[in-house]
């Protein structure tokens, strides 16, 4: 017998325990051994935890790292911010605008309860926390997400720290140092200092920088004159002013109603005013209406303004973009043109309307003008308002005008795509006959000469036979915006609509272009550092909105009563207005009269301005065409 017959054999281990050693000699036991299914690939506790402490001290570390490297920069300096340029289409400057409106203000010139509204609006613990609060950007979120209204995400010394040390750019790199040096001001400077640095760099609308700026903008008073029921609306607009100024928009007034009351009732909760005195704000404190800088006085402010427009719309810049100045802007201003506009409508208006002499019909009356190239839709020259100064709104660039019988080209042109012939008629059934054969008597006008002869009756049937709809697309389809188009009712086909003159004049400019449209515009080039800003320089094709021969037609029609192709109000429009627009090869030009009181409301009638044979105004508008049109052919 062997002697090593009686030793033990070794056991063998399980499969478990095999798998448990290995998973010792492992680092990480990951996937996790011994396990089975979901299981073996769900992390443990200890490696839930492991993972959660590694990221924290990463990010500890890095916050660490950043707090030591991130320093206070100097202050953004205010004074070095430009001017925008604007310049004529020959290159010479129209323009230069734009200069920060801030007059600094020490906090003890703004009142307690502007102080309060603000700190109520935009950050309540303004005075607890350490200039940042992450409690304050989560319930910003939640807020927003359940659509309520809510104080802003960043304290009040982030957004010091954001007017004042940082750019307005949105990028995380950004977003960190504003959180470092928030944390770093909130060390060095106290926090009368933070809310009165806040409260002169912050933007307001209006041009304003600054609640003293704000103030005088928006009230005509210094700011530590503002009640507590003014102080919360200016506090609304730090919401975003392009939104909560009143005076904007319908829209912009709700919501900056909503804002106010909201913002006076948070001041309530927080114990920053007694229910007592916040009871006694019940009427919504209207602000006064905007102003032009006196620099942009005549018909300066009118350029300036619609040059404006559309760069927001283009280059997606915004009012507070502009404000900080720098940009030099192109247009397709032409000087002399709009020399010549601006004379022919003070001659007409200096002789023809006497409101001492006829203080009943001539009183408030306002023309709006504007001439556009066919070719590409450059708006050359517009006449605004006497002074863009004293008369804010932009009578050229404004809709609210119903443009009467100088709509019905627009209805023959959709009538001619639609089949129909400009020299049929209606007979005494009220059926539309052909143009050919014996043609109607003198009791019975072609479309074609209905379109300038009355014919009011003949439009309206025609309209509704062609289709509003399709009458309304026409239109749309030529330049004017669909916004401007009213009701498809009968009234519709003869002129219920209210376009601007600018798209007037580029509408009729399809015609004159033979069927090819082009929208107006009015910025060549932006350019900012010396970078083109936008890609004006690429504008969109012309697009082809008419046949070239329903084009023809309508020029042919237009132009045999006077010589040349325009259209205008008539004895027979009873809208409160009165309209000319006729165009060239080469200039599409639209004039309006009309009367409204200088703080809006509705139009005025207008059946005897200028006396009794002025045809409820309708003779002027194209004396002015004929006045500006003349000069513009002589050499």
């Amino acid at each position: 017998m062997s002697k090593n017959r009686h030793k033990l054999r070794p056991r063998r281990r399980t499969t478990d325990e095999t798998e448990a050693a290995a998973s010792r000699k492992r680092f990480v036991d990951y996937p996790r051994r011994g396990r089975r299914g979901v299981r073996r690939w769900l992390p443990s506790w200890r490696q839930w935890l492991g993972t959660v402490l590694f990221f924290l001290a990463c990010a500890t570390g890095l916050f660490a790292y950043v707090y030591a490297t991130v320093d206070i920069p100097d202050e953004n300096a205010a004074a070095r911010q430009e001017a925008n340029t604007y310049y004529w289409s020959d290159g010479s400057q129209l323009a230069s605008v734009g200069e920060v409106n801030r007059t600094i203000v020490h906090l003890s010139d703004v009142p307690e309860s502007a102080q309060n509204a603000v700190i109520a609006a935009e950050n309540e613990s303004f005075y607890r926390d350490r200039g940042v609060s992450f409690k304050g950007i989560l319930r910003a979120f939640a807020s927003t997400a359940g659509g309520e209204e809510t104080q802003g995400g960043s304290t009040i010394t982030q957004q010091y720290v954001k007017n004042t040390y940082l750019s307005q750019e949105q990028t995380a790199t950004r977003k960190v140092r504003e959180l470092v040096i928030a944390l770093k001001v909130d060390r060095t400077k106290s926090k009368q200092e933070v809310l009165q640095g806040y409260l002169n760099t912050s933007w307001f609308g209006r041009g304003a920088y600054g609640i003293e700026a704000a103030a005088q903008s928006y009230y005509g008073v210094p700011a530590k004159k503002l009640n507590p029921s003014q102080s919360a609306m200016l506090a609304a607009l730090l919401k975003g002013a392009e939104l909560y100024d009143p005076s904007v928009s319908a829209g912009n007034h709700e919501r900056a109603v909503d804002r106010w009351k909201w913002i006076l009732d948070r001041e309530v909760r927080t114990g920053r005013m007694s229910r007592a005195e916040r009871d006694a704000y019940r009427d919504f404190p209207e602000p006064r209406k905007p102003s032009m800088a006196g620099g942009l006085r005549g018909q300066t402010g009118y350029l300036v303004d619609v040059a404006n427009k559309y760069i927001k719309q283009r280059a997606m810049l915004t009012e507070q973009d502009l404000a900080h100045g720098g940009y030099r802007i192109h247009t397709t201003f032409d000087k002399n043109r709009m020399q010549r506009l601006k004379k022919a409508v003070d001659d007409v208006v200096g002789k023809d309307i006497d409101p001492g002499k006829r203080p009943e019909s001539d009183s408030d009356v306002q023309v709006g003008a504007a001439s556009v190239r066919p070719s590409d839709g450059a708006v050359l020259a517009l006449y605004g308002g006497p002074d863009a100064t004293k008369h804010f709104a932009n009578n050229a660039d404004t809709s609210g005008v119903p443009v009467g019988s100088a709509f019905k080209p627009f209805v023959l042109a959709a009538a001619l795509e639609g089949g129909k012939d400009a020299g049929g008629y209606y007979d005494d059934a009220g059926k539309l006959q052909s143009g050919s054969g014996a043609g109607p008597d003198e009791n019975h006008p072609t479309l074609r000469r209905a379109l300038t002869s009355g014919g009011n009756a003949t439009y309206v049937r025609l309209g509704k036979e062609t289709g509003m709809a399709q009458v309304r697309d026409t239109a749309v389809r030529a330049g004017l915006l669909k916004g401007s188009m009213a009701a498809l009712d009968e009234s519709f086909p003869v002129g219920s609509s209210t376009p601007s003159a600018v798209r007037m004049a580029a509408a009729y400019g399809t015609f004159a272009g033979q069927g090819l449209q082009n929208d107006p515009y009015s910025v060549t080039k932006v350019v900012k550092d010396g970078r083109p800003v936008g890609g004006f320089e690429s504008r969109a094709k012309a697009r082809r909105a008419l046949s070239k021969e329903t084009a023809e037609e309508v020029t042919e029609a237009l132009r045999a009563p006077e010589g040349h192709a325009a259209a205008r109000t008539g004895d027979q429009d009873r809208m409160n207005s009165a309209w000319y627009v006729g165009y060239t090869d080469s200039l599409s030009t639209a004039v309006t009269m009309f009367r409204t009181k200088p703080d809006g409301g509705p139009l005025l009638p207008m059946a005897a301005v200028g006396g009794e044979d002025s045809r409820r105004g309708t003779v002027f508008p194209a004396r002015i065409w004929a006045g500006y049109t003349e000069a513009e052919t002589r050499p």
